[in-house]
This record gives C-alpha cells, sequence and structure tokens, in this order.
C-alpha cells in the first residue's frame, strides 16, 4: 500500500506482491552500507594510521571532515533531488558508493583517500532520509513509526556485525581489503533495491516553503536541536572507541572487536525493542527510555574507566540507546508534520552528522591533548542538555 503522501506510483510488480515486506529489508540493507561507509574508519583507526603513515588523530578526520560534508549535503540533496523516483535515486547512490569504495581501495596516499572519501559521502547524503521517506510512502500511516524504525535497523547492524569485521579484516588483512569488502555490500545492497522497490514512486517535491515551515515549526526545531545533541554524545566517545579502550583498559584487537560487536548487537536489540513498545509508550517516553539507557551507559563508562568488565557494562547500555534514539527522532518528525517529512527528516540526518562533527572534533581535541577521560564526562554533558531538550517537547503534538 502507498501512503497518501505519494504523488504517483506505478503498482507494484508481481515479485514485491509476492514479497511485500522486501522493500522494507532492502531499504534497511542499504543504510547498512551506508552506515558502514560513514563509520569506517572507527573500526580501523590504528590500520589507516600506520598504512597511511599519519597519526590516529588524522585518521580520525576521516570521519569528521566526512560528517561536515554530510551535515550540509543532506539537506542540500534532498531539495535538490526530491522529485527524482525514489528507486533510481537510491540505486544510484548505492552504486556511485560501490565504486567509490572499490576506488578507494587503491588510493595510494592519505590525501586521494581523503578526497574519495568526501565525494562518496556527499553521495552518501542523500540514502538515509530518502530511505526514511520511502518508507514512510510504501506503508500505511500507522504502521509508520514501525517501518522507519525497522530501515534504521541498518545503522545498528552496521555496527553490530559490520564494524566487528572491519576490526577484524583490518587487523588480519589490511585496510584495502576492507574497502574492497564494503564495494561488494554496497553493490550487492543496490540490485536488491532495484528488484525490490517499485517504479514511479515520488515524495511530496522540497521547496522553500517547506524550509519556511521548517523553521517556523518549534517542536521541529527542538527535535532537530535534540538530535545534534545526541549525535554529539555518542560521537565524543564512538569514533576513537579502539584508542580509548586499548589505552584506558589495555584491550587487545580481539577485545576490541568482541566490544564493538556487543555495542552493536545492543543497539539492534535496542531497536527492535522500540519497534516493539513505541506504539504502548509514544515515541516521546521511548525516547526518554533509551537516553536514560544510553546516560547509564556513559556513567558506567567514565566513572569504571580503567576497568575493562564496567567499561564493558557501560557499552552495553550505551548501545541499547543509541539507535533507538534516533528512531524515535524520525518517527516525531515524520508525525509532527507529515508532508514535510523529506525536508524535516533530511534535516535530522544533517543534524546527526553535524552532531558527529561537533562530538569528534571535541574528541579529537581531547584525544590530542591526553585527556581520554574527559571525553567520557563531555559524552555526559552532551547528553544531560538533551534530556533539557526532550522535556522542552513535552505537551506538544508528536
Amino acid at each position: 500500500m502507498v501512503a497518501s503522501t505519494c504523488e504517483r506510483a506505478e503498482p507494484l510488480p508481481t515479485t514485491i506482491l509476492m514479497h511485500p515486506h522486501l522493500p522494507r529489508y532492502a531499504l534497511m540493507l542499504g543504510n547498512f552500507v551506508v552506515g558502514l561507509a560513514i563509520l569506517l574508519p572507527a573500526g580501523m583507526l590504528h590500520e589507516l594510521s600506520s598504512g597511511l603513515d599519519v597519526s590516529i588523530a588524522q585518521a580520525g578526520l576521516l570521519v569528521t571532515f566526512g560528517a561536515v560534508v554530510l551535515c550540509f549535503g543532506s539537506p542540500l540533496v534532498a531539495w535538490i533531488t526530491s522529485r527524482f523516483d525514489r528507486r533510481l535515486l537510491l540505486g544510484t547512490t548505492l552504486a556511485i558508493l560501490a565504486l567509490g569504495h572499490a576506488a578507494s581501495a587503491f588510493a595510494p596516499n592519505y590525501a586521494i583517500l581523503l578526497t574519495l572519501r568526501l565525494v562518496m559521502l556527499a553521495v552518501a547524503a542523500i540514502y538515509t532520509p530518502q530511505a526514511a521517506g520511502t518508507v514512510a510512502l510504501i506503508v500505511p500511516e500507522k504502521d509508520r513509526p514501525s517501518a522507519i524504525a525497522f530501515v534504521f535497523l541498518g545503522w545498528s547492524l552496521a555496527v553490530a556485525a559490520g564494524l566487528p569485521l572491519v576490526a577484524t579484516v583490518a587487523a588480519h588483512l589490511d585496510w584495502q581489503a576492507t574497502y574492497c569488502a564494503i564495494a561488494a555490500a554496497a553493490a550487492i545492497a543496490c540490485v536488491l533495491l532495484l528488484l525490490s522497490l517499485p517504479h514511479g514512486l515520488y515524495g511530496t517535491p522540497v521547496s522553500l516553503r517547506s524550509w519556511v515551515a521548517i523553521f517556523d515549526n518549534r517542536l521541529i526545531l527542538l527535535l532537530l536541536l535534540l538530535t545534534v545533541l545526541q549525535a554529539s554524545s555518542v560521537f565524543v566517545l564512538f569514533i576513537y572507541f579502539a584508542p580509548l579502550l586499548a589505552r584506558l583498559a589495555h584491550a587487545d584487537a580481539t577485545t576490541i572487536a568482541v566490544l564493538f560487536a556487543i555495542y552493536g548487537v545492543a543497539g539492534f536489540v535496542g531497536n527492535v525493542i522500540a519497534q516493539r513498545i513505541v506504539m504502548r509508550l509514544n515515541p516521546l517516553r521511548t525516547a526518554a527510555v533509551f537516553m536514560t539507557s544510553v546516560l547509564l551507559g556513559y556513567g558506567l563508562w567514565t566513572f569504571g574507566s580503567g576497568i575493562l568488565y564496567v567499561m564493558g557494562a557501560g557499552v552495553i547500555f550505551w548501545g541499547l540507546g543509541f539507535a533507538a534514539m534516533n528512531s524515535m527522532q524520525q518517527a516525531r518528525l515524520v508525525a509532527a508534520a507529515p508532508r514535510l517529512a523529506t525536508a524535516s527528516v533530511a534535516l535530522n540526518t544533517s543534524s546527526i552528522y553535524i552532531g558527529q562533527a561537533i562530538g569528534s572534533g571535541v574528541a579529537g581535541f581531547l584525544f590530542a591533548h591526553d585527556y581520554p577521560v574527559a571525553m567520557g564526562f563531555a559524552a555526559i554533558a552532551f547528553v544531560i542538555a538533551g534530556f533539557g531538550v526532550l522535556a522542552m517537547t513535552r505537551g506538544r503534538s508528536a
């Protein structure tokens, strides 16, 4: 079924009718690839540092500079591409990611790798907001919060399965092999998406009036600010996850890979739980539950610094909340103004990347100046500020 916000779509092909949930899985797999492409350097900072003859802090800038591109690119491409067929648009995005990662495997130096990454991420900025908007077009209105949360499971899987594999492949082979593997995954996701999504699927075009309406909507602005704070709290620790564990708790490569997996599995589980409880609690209360879990995780990580098992327990609670928080943000934005969803979800994605740039920038400064424990306190400060903004959204329409 195509939601009423869709302008026009051809009837679903027979294959789709036989497998009604296949488009959701294809969109989710695409999010997995995009999420892994964005987070990729975090899983192999040591290998990139040694292989490209740069410092770990410089390797971390692959994430920070990429976040800057994504933050500006997401709303811009949402505007430019809002009149495009979603199937063609999303498929082309994944095809470019496949080619870009294949080329990156042969990058001879840091400057060329960074350039390729920035070009790829400028294109990748299309995918996540358009995937959320697309799934909202192909499910009934009552199922949208759950469907959007399902599509964002791809990000959870990128951390749960993708980053541990990245860490393992990079440690036992090299960073070039990892880029080749991501290229193959992007190609597979591209083919599945092209086979499963219907032709002629268009959302409401984004116009100047859409942006004006968004910036005149106080609830949407508060939700976007909340996204910035949540993302800043996550990325002030996550980008340097492996070096922090090695420095603070003397964790080896295997232990770090296991903790990456635990973090991602917890995120996947948290997102699944969020899908199941959101209809009973509503998105606001569900967000509060998972923000509390994240805060508890940061506290255990920070105050248990140097004790691997305590930090590991913190990773579980932090992981349970990180993806679910974002899913609830997406659901609340769509509910706040359904006709503005393409633009507001794009801005929310941009807000994630603003937070990623802020968090990784703060982290890079603190890590370079040898203040690893202070990074945990910075994460706590960001999420406490987020609770203040969350409280300001109470009693509103989403």
